[in-house]
């Protein structure tokens, strides 16, 4: 039977959102969480871009070791032999690439500015595909970008294409979130049917409607046959009015009437680091949860009025689809009103050494000269961020000094 897996964008479209970024430490931290939950891929960057590579490099060990494991960790490229070579180059041990170029006539023509044609598209697509195959990867998808733009025979044409010269996978591309659950549901069955790989549902909220059409696109490709895999972002971050939420995409494949029968998951994901890793983005990007986000905003299981509160009194499944200890919240949180010590760019080690020894699991050194080369990597862990590390993030810098030196080495143009 056909599933739908989960394809993380968060450390790549997430990223891309304006006014928003990640310290690379942040990035790594969101792909050892979904390593943690049970997520399939992880989009976790750009291997031509420079000041990635460092961090690239250094979470391809981490699987390598077994930190970030089973976790696929996929690079996302422009569909150009050139951008091919220089991924290897930056990034060799890359194992999984998605290649993205456009395909509807608006970007042919408005992007493109005549100097392609469709013929164009299909020609530089496949020769991106067969730079990829020399190096030998475990997987290529192939992006068609504003998919729900496109002619669909010529969406066939080029998934056809892609295929005969060995990517594994198409990504359906609702750029602009133009499509509704009805058309992508037509549009997902007819490709899984007519070009027989799997089909990947990209979808943006511009409309409203990513959660859904994400969905409704993932049934359509399953039932033409093919496993389905949905791109998620968490907390639905993304560029403009941002992409599909994981958390919200998990909760309609796991709760949704009818859903359980057909439409199943692929591997097992852990619904309960849902507040953990929507709590982490939340903070690492500094932008609050929506109070009414689905499964992790602070109203999601608040009830005021008389007979909601009398009903889910009585029984919480009255008023309540789900309970929230399945997404991991329930435990009171704590903020300190009397005597705080935190650490930062400019803590000491005396002040180090207290908040270490004062987390859940306490950490002590071996010597003070291993202590503050610690707390150097943590100064500079916080410059990056500038703001206070999490627990989480103390503790990997402790257990892999050597691959957070990585990630916080950057090295500018000369």
């Amino acid at each position: 039977m056909s599933k739908i897996y989960l394809i993380d964008v968060t450390n790549r479209d997430g990223v891309q959102t304006a006014r928003l970024g990640l310290a690379k430490l942040e990035k790594t931290m969101i792909n050892m969480y979904l390593n943690e939950m049970g997520v399939f891929q992880s989009e976790f960057g750009f291997p031509t871009t420079r000041h990635e590579i460092n961090y690239l490099n250094a979470n391809i060990e981490l699987a390598e070791i077994g930190v970030i494991k089973p976790l696929r960790l996929g690079g996302w490229i422009r569909a150009i032999p050139g951008d091919v070579e220089t991924a290897y180059r930056n990034v060799p041990k890359i194992k999984h690439l998605n290649l993205s170029i456009s395909t509807s006539d608006q970007m042919i023509n408005g992007k493109f500015q005549g100097r392609k044609t469709r013929k164009d598209v299909i020609k530089d697509m496949t020769s991106a595909v067969d730079a990829a195959r020399a190096h030998d990867p475990e997987s290529i998808g192939v992006n068609a970008e504003d998919a729900s733009r496109t002619d669909i025979n010529y969406l066939i044409e080029f998934g056809l294409a892609a295929k005969e010269h060995g990517a594994v996978r198409i990504r359906y591309c609702d750029t602009l979130g133009f499509d509704n659950p009805f058309t992508i549901y037509n549009n997902g069955r007819m490709l899984a049917e007519k070009i027989g790989l799997p089909i990947e549902l990209h979808c943006h909220n511009d409309l409203g409607m990513a959660v859904g059409t994400s969905i409704a696109g993932a049934m359509g490709v399953i039932d033409g046959g093919q496993d389905a895999y949905i791109n998620t972002t968490i907390n639905g971050i993304g560029e403009r009015a941002g992409n599909a939420d994981l958390i919200a995409i998990i909760l309609a494949v796991l709760k949704s009437k009818d859903m359980e029968e057909k439409y199943k998951l692929g591997g097992k994901v852990k619904l309960n680091m849902a507040w953990k890793i929507c709590k982490f983005v939340s903070y690492a990007f500094d932008v609050p949860i929506p109070i009414n986000q689905p499964g992790v905003g602070v109203n999601a299981f608040a009830h005021e009025s008389g007979i909601h509160a009398d009903g889910v009194l009585k029984d919480p499944e009255n008023y309540e689809l789900y309970n929230y200890e399945e997404l991991g919240r329930g435990d009171p949180e704590l903020v300190e009103t009397g005597r705080a010590i935190s650490t930062g760019e400019y803590g000491g080690i005396s002040g180090f050494s207290h908040v270490m020894s004062k987390l859940p699991v306490p950490i002590k050194f071996p010597s003070r000269e291993r202590a503050n080369e610690i707390l150097e990597l943590v100064r500079f862990a916080n410059v990056e961020s500038q703001k206070p590390l999490v627990e989480d993030e103390l503790v990997f810098i402790a257990k892999y000094p050597g691959i957070a030196k990585k990630l916080l080495t950057l090295t500018p143009l000369t």
